[in-house]
């Protein structure tokens, strides 16, 4: 799942994106109003974290604005902001919930897959499908032909990133920039490790392989057999 942090504070906003990341979400992060209301308006997203005291445009005009164009994406308050009105307010204006710094990643972590819980449907954005092989979004599992296979975070993202987008032909950099949050550097393997331990749980032992790799271009899944 793909999530949007709006947060100032340079060491919070790393701290929550790394933090977000190795949980296994994408993420994406903007560090004032405008540019966060730039990306919530222009990407879709599964969930909006969002500061008050905001560069630019502050918290409470940037959910105006979603609300306003019709953006129903699960908004997440995360602010030092914490009398009652504030959060009465923050609610009133579409919020979904309200968390006031500072604040445990746990518990953070929890209000976030509860609103993703809350705001998704079944059949169009818990389940991701290809071929015999499903990703439980909510419950972060994932089986083939009825078994459960684990996987780590990491090859969650990786495996989500690729459904998301089967068919298309996913260069390293890509993949890089997506699930490390890194720009590709042509002397790491990093990403074909991971390629080559996923292909492991999830095509091995079946007769129909659905990565594949396009020789100088990247990866690919796709519910044919592998070349």
């Amino acid at each position: 799942m793909k999530l949007l942090i709006i947060e100032d504070e340079i060491k919070t906003g790393a701290y929550l994106k790394q933090g977000l990341s190795e949980a296994g979400f994408i993420v994406d992060l903007a560090q004032n109003g405008l540019d966060g209301q730039h990306l919530a308006m222009t990407e879709d997203y599964d969930l909006v974290i969002l500061d008050v005291m905001l560069p630019d445009l502050d918290g409470w005009r940037l959910l105006q604005s979603l609300r306003g164009a019709g953006r129903l994406v699960p908004v997440l308050f995360l602010t030092a902001r914490d009398s009652v009105d504030d959060r009465v307010k923050g609610l009133e204006l579409g919020a979904d919930d309200y968390l006031v710094k500072p604040f445990a990643f746990a518990e953070l972590l929890a209000r976030v897959r509860t609103l993703l819980r809350r705001g998704t449907t079944p059949t169009t954005e818990q389940i991701l499908q290809i071929a015999d092989l499903e990703l439980d979004l909510t419950r972060r599992r994932v089986s083939r032909g009825g078994k459960r296979i684990t996987l780590t975070a990491k090859e969650f993202a990786l495996l989500e990133l690729m459904i998301r987008r089967q068919g298309e032909v996913l260069p390293r950099s890509l993949i890089a920039s997506q699930v490390w949050d890194m720009n590709f550097d042509s002397d790491t393997n990093i990403i074909d490790v991971a390629i080559r331990r996923l292909r492991a749980k999830i095509d091995d032992a079946f007769s129909v392989k659905l990565i594949r790799t396009i020789r100088g271009m990247g990866y690919t899944i796709d519910d044919g057999d592998a070349t």
